[in-house]
């Protein structure tokens, strides 16, 4: 599992993330909201973990930008501030949880596994996995392992596509009507440009490939253990 920790005071931050690390977590640090956004928009992570009250790094510009931009990893808020209009106000711009200093670390974990289990069971009809490439439907994004593709809006509807059918054969036809919406077969490589794109994005070298051609049927996705 994944944290991205956004806090200024070292101490804090050294505590937390060998804290963090003990639990199982994998911890990524960031020290002001400009580099907390560059991490948090591109990256996949279970939790954030960030303090709003630190000075340098503005944490709710930073959260409102976050989920402005799409992003819906949940948020815990770590703050030595704990009136009501505090935590409704962070809450407000899209924090999921609030925490207020000094807390006992037991506390802080139970609340991050809760957010993480809450996150899942919100999250399952909104994803879909295929190996290590994860298509995040509600924030029409594309991942495989942590390397974000940048994908054009037919291009994300045709990975949908495929992914929705993994292991099975599409053929263009169905590709056409799915992507475009047409109810017959032009006289275009419409289908074939945007898989030989799709192609460029996904796949990597040296790494499995996942998108393959069967001669005179159509297009199937498969997982990376079934990769050439």
């Amino acid at each position: 599992m994944r944290v991205l920790l956004v806090e200024e005071d070292r101490e804090v931050t050294d505590i937390l993330q060998i804290g963090l690390s003990g639990a199982g977590f994998d911890v990524a640090v960031a020290w002001h909201g400009a580099e907390a956004f560059e991490i948090g928009s591109k990256e996949l992570f279970d939790v954030i973990i960030m303090d709003i009250a630190s000075p340098t790094v503005d944490g709710l510009e930073f959260l409102q930008k976050l989920r402005d931009h799409g992003v819906n990893t949940p948020v815990l808020i770590l703050s030595a501030r704990g009136s009501v209009s505090d935590r409704v106000g962070a809450l407000q711009v899209g924090g999921d949880d609030y925490l207020t200093k000094p807390f006992a670390f037991a506390e802080l974990l139970a609340r991050i596994f809760s957010l993480i289990r809450r996150s899942r069971r919100t999250q399952e009809s909104m994803q879909l996995k295929s190996g290590e490439l994860w298509l995040d439907l509600l924030g029409r994004r594309v991942f495989r392992g942590k390397e974000q593709v940048k994908l054009l809006p037919q291009e994300f509807a045709l990975l949908e596509y495929l992914m929705r059918n993994r292991g099975r054969v599409v053929t263009r036809a169905e590709i056409l009507q799915y992507v475009w919406g047409y109810n017959f077969i032009p006289s275009t490589n419409i289908v074939e440009v945007h898989i030989c794109r799709l192609r460029e994005k996904i796949e990597q070298p040296e790494k499995p490939k996942l998108l393959r051609t069967v001669r005179g049927a159509g297009y199937m996705l498969v997982d990376d253990k079934q990769g050439n």
